[in-house]
């Protein structure tokens, strides 16, 4: 392994790409090559991450990750850092996918707690310690955490999140989805003032730029797929003091997120692969079931029009 995997620390604006699919449902590996190509080409992006939810992971093979992975780094693995996401329901099965990740050369984990433990896990805070550690046992590559609501049962406490990210030192960061802005600005207090401190990257994109101002160091979002030049706009605006800037930035951001946080919110992905048909960047807006296709675009296409998205701006909107 070389050192950029084991010492990267995550930070700036890292889009979690989408995955394209045919009308039988396989992956489009030409089209998922093509817009990793448009993401990495946006400057101020400073990784990729994949195989998370963007991508429809839970609809993914192990083998569909594998490949994917190694589409990732053929494509785009020499411009940018890539992030491998982790989303399992086996500890075991989690450690596979981990050591797959840094075989293929991936730069650091995004690790979804396995789905089993909204079953009151908080009640057991060690077994959220405890799949941490096993992932840091399978691999030294970096860890991001995924930080969920409070409803989803799958949040860590703020104590057991310290003790976490104290018990794992390759955990560099969390994603954060508290969904609560005091827990948010709590969060980020706490985990950067740590004797090692752990970044608090944000994806709370319908008030992001409430998280940016409370000292997120980065944002990891599925919007970014669709957006991210604008949130490099903002995250600089933040990064440099220049409000005026960040609040005209933030006006369109915030049309994007109507456009695809609309309820119901299940139909998020499908949305953004819309808005990228509608752009001109994805040939055809397929999910994979469970999931389907929107019925009614109107709502979505008075929204990218709001936004200022259109297929001369998009990717490059905010320069």
């Amino acid at each position: 392994m070389n050192s950029s995997q084991t010492h990267y620390v995550p930070k700036g604006v890292i889009p979690a790409v989408l995955m394209p699919f045919s009308a039988d449902m396989s992956i489009d590996e030409n089209t998922y090559r093509r817009h990793l190509g448009d993401l990495a080409g946006i400057a101020g992006v400073t990784a990729l991450t994949i195989n998370g939810h963007a991508a429809e992971v839970h609809a993914l093979s192990i083998d569909e990750q594998q490949r994917a992975m190694d589409v990732t780094m053929d494509a785009v693995g020499d411009k940018l850092p890539i992030i491998c996401g982790v989303y399992t329901e086996s500890t075991l099965q989690a450690q596979r996918i981990a050591r797959m990740a840094k075989l293929a050369g991936a730069s650091c984990l995004l690790a979804f707690p396995p789905n089993v433990l909204m079953f009151r896990g908080e009640d057991r805070p060690e077994l959220f310690v405890d799949y941490y550690k096993a992932l840091a046992d399978a691999t030294d590559l970096p860890i991001v955490l995924f930080q969920f609501p409070k409803w989803t049962g799958l949040q860590l406490s703020l104590d057991t999140l310290v003790t976490v990210c104290e018990s794992v030192p390759s955990l560099v960061a969390i994603k954060d989805l508290c969904s609560e802005p005091a827990l948010h600005e709590k969060q980020i207090r706490t985990l950067h003032s740590l004797s090692r401190p752990v970044s608090v990257l944000t994806t709370h994109s319908s008030w992001l730029m409430g998280s940016l101002a409370m000292g997120a160091r980065g944002i990891i979002s599925g919007a970014g797929s669709v957006v991210a030049d604008l949130q490099v706009a903002l995250f600089n605006a933040y990064q440099q003091g220049d409000m005026s800037k960040a609040a005209l930035v933030g006006d369109r951001v915030y049309a994007a997120v109507q456009a695809f946080y609309d309820k119901p919110y299940i139909d998020w992905q499908a949305r953004m692969k819309t808005a990228l048909v509608m752009l001109g960047r994805l040939p055809a807006a397929h999910v994979r079931p469970p999931l389907k296709a929107l019925n009614d675009t109107k709502a979505l296409t008075r929204w990218l029009e709001v936004a200022g998205l259109t297929p001369e701006t998009v990717y490059s909107s905010a320069a």
